[in-house]
């Protein structure tokens, strides 16, 4: 492959490899959100079953004690559908993170290649301006001999 084509290649692997790392990153901002909006309602939670319990001892209805169990529940069931919420962001924050890393090899691989190509381009010069000088030195000792 040529030096201009496999160049293009590369520059097009690094262009996906930053927009996998864009992609990782917002979804390990969204999972953080998660994370952050579950330890809220659980402190909610934790926070109004104290409060309810401070209240049953200083005597409730079983009305309000009815509304309190219930209220509870619901906490209990926000905090569940929150966790998964959570799991499932972390899942697909993972999956991102192993597309960066796989785009990430693809690159290096690429790369790698074009520096080997340049490596192998610069001895190939660097043998012909060998052979230069070497014809020319020939030149000049046979025109002092001759």
């Amino acid at each position: 492959m040529a030096q201009s084509q496999l160049q293009m290649v590369a520059d097009w692997e690094r262009q996906k490899e930053q927009k996998l790392v864009q992609d990782f990153q917002l979804a390990q901002q969204f999972a953080q959100d998660n994370k952050q909006k579950l330890s809220g309602l659980e402190n909610y939670r934790l926070n109004y079953l104290r409060e309810a319990q401070l209240r049953a001892k200083q005597g409730v209805g079983s009305v309000i004690f009815g509304q309190h169990q219930q209220f509870i529940g619901k906490l209990d069931k926000a905090c569940e559908m929150q966790l998964h919420t959570l799991n499932q962001a972390v899942r697909v924050a993972d999956q991102r993170r192993m597309l960066w890393m796989a785009q990430q090899r693809k690159r290096k691989a690429v790369e790698m290649l074009l520096d080997k190509q340049h490596k192998a381009k610069l001895k190939r010069e660097d043998k012909l301006e060998q052979i230069m000088l070497d014809e020319l030195s020939l030149q000049k000792f046979m025109r002092k001999r001759g």
